[in-house]
C-alpha cells in the first residue's frame, strides 16, 4: 500500500513535470465508450485501450454481469448504464470479458458459494448461465464468449440503448481479454465468433 500512497502524493508534481494538465477535466466529460468489464485486478481497461483522462466511463462488476433493466429495483449498474448513454450520450458500449475468470467459472459449474452469499446472490443475475463444462481453460475461455454475448443482449433489452440501435446511434462490442497474453479478440456480427482485434 506504501508504493500506491507515495505514488498518489507524487502525482501532481509528475504530472505537472510532464507538461500535462487535468484542468480541461474541470469543465465536465465526453467519453466516447462505456466499458462494461469485470472488477478483476488484472483487466485494466486503460492499460488495455490506451486511453487516458476522460475518454472511457467505465463499469465494473464481478463477471461484467449487467441486470435486467427494472424500475421496480433499480441497480447501480442499471444507472451508470443509463447515465452514460442518456447523459453522457456514448457512442458505443463495450462489455468485456476475460479468461481465467472465477466469476464464470463459478457460473459454469454450477458451484455453490456459501463462504460469500452475497456474490452468490449476484451472480444470479447473469442473463444466462453458461453450460457446465469441464474446468479446462479452452472450455472457460468458451464459456467467457457466451457470457459476454448474453450480457451484449441483456444491454439491448435497456431502453435507452434499444432506442438509440434503433436510430443508428450506437454501436455495441463484446471483446474477450486474455490476461496471460493481453491480446484482445472481439465478437464478429453475425456469426459470433471472437477473432483478435
Amino acid at each position: 500500500m506504501h508504493a500506491f500512497i507515495e505514488h498518489a502524493r507524487t502525482f501532481p508534481a509528475r504530472l505537472a513535470a510532464s507538461g500535462r494538465s487535468l484542468a480541461p477535466l474541470a469543465q465536465g466529460q465526453r467519453p466516447e465508450a462505456l466499458f462494461i468489464t469485470c472488477s478483476d485486478s488484472r483487466v485494466v481497461p486503460s492499460l488495455i485501450t490506451g486511453a487516458g483522462p476522460g475518454q472511457l466511463f467505465e463499469l465494473r462488476t464481478a463477471g461484467q454481469i449487467v441486470p435486467r433493466y427494472s424500475l421496480e429495483r433499480p441497480t447501480g449498474e442499471a444507472a451508470t448504464i443509463e447515465f452514460a448513454v442518456e447523459v453522457l450520450g456514448v457512442a458505443h458500449v463495450v462489455v468485456c470479458g476475460h479468461s481465467h475468470c472465477a466469476a464464470v467459472a463459478a457460473l459454469a459449474r454450477g458451484e455453490e458459494l456459501t463462504a460469500v452469499p452475497a456474490l452468490n446472490g449476484w451472480l444470479a443475475h447473469a442473463a444466462e448461465p453458461p453450460p457446465a463444462r469441464p474446468p479446462s481453460d479452452r472450455d472457460l475461455d468458451h464459456a467467457v464468449h457466451g457470457h459476454v454475448l448474453a450480457q451484449l443482449e441483456r444491454l439491448r433489452e435497456y431502453p435507452s440503448i434499444r432506442r438509440r440501435l434503433e436510430e443508428g446511434r450506437i454501436t455495441l462490442h463484446g471483446w474477450f481479454y486474455q490476461v496471460h497474453t493481453g491480446l484482445v479478440f472481439a465478437c464478429r456480427p453475425g456469426d459470433d465468433l471472437f477473432l483478435p482485434l
